[in-house]
């Protein structure tokens, strides 16, 4: 038993942390699954799933045991040395998605900031593109992480506000903008195409059919690297393994992350061809504790996981009940309901002054946590692991709150 409050464990991280961020107002100790339980002993739905890190349940013991267990034996040698596991790790990730290489990494943003060094990179050693004139296109609403060069590609002020001079060298465009996308691509100094296949953190944006299709198709056309970044849209959350793979879409380069760990860990990664992937030698990129051993079994158990339980077929199956019982609710606050697999948001007509927040600390009271996005978008993204008993409770949890808030 906890000799503290929630309310002052609240108040040390308040005094002894950054105000980076607003979390809601819940101390959690323990997960299982698909729930997690606070300081005080609540038990909750968790669907919010750590931002989709946490695809395959709170601390499964699979993972759990390949971490505890790599743990024991050798955590990190740098990669001054080889060890005996990252060549594994990196066989199993090339052959399941079927690249020529993979380089290791930690968090989606050095992932993501992996794959633009390699594509100015590929920029200037393949394609010809004059020094230091590449150029990327990237998307409006985008979210790639919070590192300078990221943020410079932002268009959230939130993100980019006081944070220049910026990097240089980014073409923003509308999102699911094919024509946009096609005026951009006349500039011969693009080297890629940053996109995410549905933009997670803007509120779950889900693009027109066809348009990751048609997007490739012109990128291919110009000599343009189409990269993808599916460190949310990922690892079985949209219904499929990929969200490219709802258009049979390939990437150039491939960037993972969050639930490649299960949420053990961080761990994230690039997968990409030789010719892309080669361009960088020996002392041009690195981490240290980029494809660590714990990592390195770590993924490879989540990967395992993902496949072993079916969750691709799951999150597609259960994705389709979540939908059609929201769009079933009676409540003018819900403006839209849209969404792929597990990975769904509702937007949120104001009325009464009551905000998306407000919805959320009320569905934390009735046993429920999700995390408002752009103050007016809740995300629901839980557990891959979710059976459809538990969904339908959960949505009872989504339906008694809208009822009480009583618009």
């Amino acid at each position: 038993m906890n000799l503290l409050t929630a309310q002052d464990f609240m108040n040390r991280e308040s005094r002894y942390g950054a105000q980076n961020y607003h979390p809601l107002p819940v101390v959690l100790e323990r997960g299982e699954g698909i729930f997690v339980w606070d300081v005080e002993g609540r038990k909750y739905f968790d669907f919010l799933s750590a931002y989709s890190a946490v695809n395959q349940g709170h601390c499964h013991p699979k993972i759990v045991k390949a971490m505890t267990d790599q743990a024991q034996k050798l955590a990190l040698t740098s990669r001054a040395f080889y060890n005996n596991v990252l060549g594994e790790w990196e066989e199993y990730m090339t052959k399941l998605f079927g690249y020529d290489k993979m380089l290791p990494m930690n968090s989606g943003a050095e992932a993501d900031e992996t794959a633009l060094k390699l594509v100015r990179k590929w920029g200037y050693k393949v394609k010809g593109i004059p020094k230091t004139e590449a150029k990327i296109i990237v998307c409006n609403g985008n979210f790639h992480g919070r590192t300078i060069t990221i943020i410079s590609m932002s268009s959230d002020p939130d993100s980019y506000n006081d944070y220049g001079p910026y990097t240089p060298g980014f073409i923003n465009i509308p999102y699911n903008d094919i024509k946009a996308l096609e005026k951009a691509l006349e500039d011969p100094n693009v080297a890629g195409f940053l996109v995410e296949p549905i933009q997670a953190e803007a509120g779950v944006y889900v693009p027109k059919d066809g348009f990751l299709r048609k997007a490739f198709d012109l990128c291919k056309k110009h000599n343009v690297l189409f990269v993808a970044d599916e460190v949310q849209t990922g690892l079985a959350r949209t219904g499929k393994m990929l969200a490219c793979d709802h258009e049979d879409v390939r990437p150039d380069i491939l960037v993972l992350g969050k639930a490649i760990s299960g949420g053990m860990l961080p761990v994230s990664c690039v997968l990409a061809d030789d010719e892309i992937m080669l361009t960088i030698k020996p002392g041009e990129h690195g981490s240290t504790y980029g494809g660590n051993p714990i990592a390195a079994k770590v993924a490879i158990a989540a990967m395992n996981v993902i496949l072993d339980e079916n969750l691709v077929d799951n999150s597609e199956r259960m994705g389709k009940i979540f939908r059609k019982r929201l769009n079933s609710i009676d409540s003018k606050l819900i403006e839209l309901v849209r969404g792929k697999g597990l990975l769904n948001a509702v937007v949120i007509k104001s009325i009464n002054n009551i905000s998306a927040w407000d919805v959320c600390i009320t569905l934390k009271n009735n046993g429920l946590l999700a995390k408002p996005t752009h103050e007016h978008i809740i995300r629901f993204t839980p557990p891959l692991v979710i059976k459809e008993e538990q969904l339908n409770e959960a949505l009872d949890i989504i339906e008694k709150t809208f009822a009480e808030l009583g618009v």
